[in-house]
């Protein structure tokens, strides 16, 4: 595996987690609600904005952990709903977080992110896979 393809995996093993996270309302409630769990949203958030991604800038991502403009565009879309929905928890606790009325854009936005990113990536395994079987023959 080249270096470029290795630094892209690196990055999608904590990207692409985070992404499902946030479309997974159950996960959300079960996990980041509980005192016991050491993920919550700001782990999360930490995540996409900070050690692996800068949502709010994600083309400076692509080839890095972004495989296409598709992927950048989202993630900017899931910040911009993620500004929205922390405006309306000025308390900014998790569970009143995942009570404001633009949650629901959240899990939307990550939802259709992470469809896109794991449509790419699976594509990139099948890639990989016909290389092989060629240099193979």
């Amino acid at each position: 595996m080249d270096d470029d393809r290795v630094i892209m995996a690196r990055a999608r093993v904590h990207l692409v987690p985070a992404v499902l996270a946030l479309a997974n309302p159950p996960w959300q409630r079960d996990v980041w609600l509980d005192p016991e769990v050491f993920e919550d949203l700001g782990s999360v958030l930490h995540t996409l904005f900070d050690d692996f991604c800068d949502a709010e800038h994600p083309e400076r991502y692509l080839g890095i952990g972004l495989r296409s403009e598709e992927e950048a565009f989202l993630l900017r879309e899931l910040d911009r709903a993620l500004t929205v929905a922390e405006a309306q928890a000025p308390g900014r606790s998790d569970a009143e977080t995942l009570g404001v009325e633009g949650w629901g854009d959240v899990v939307a936005v990550a939802g259709r992110l992470a469809q896109v990113m794991v449509a790419n990536d699976l594509d990139e395994i099948l890639a990989l896979h016909e290389a092989r079987g060629a240099a193979e023959a």
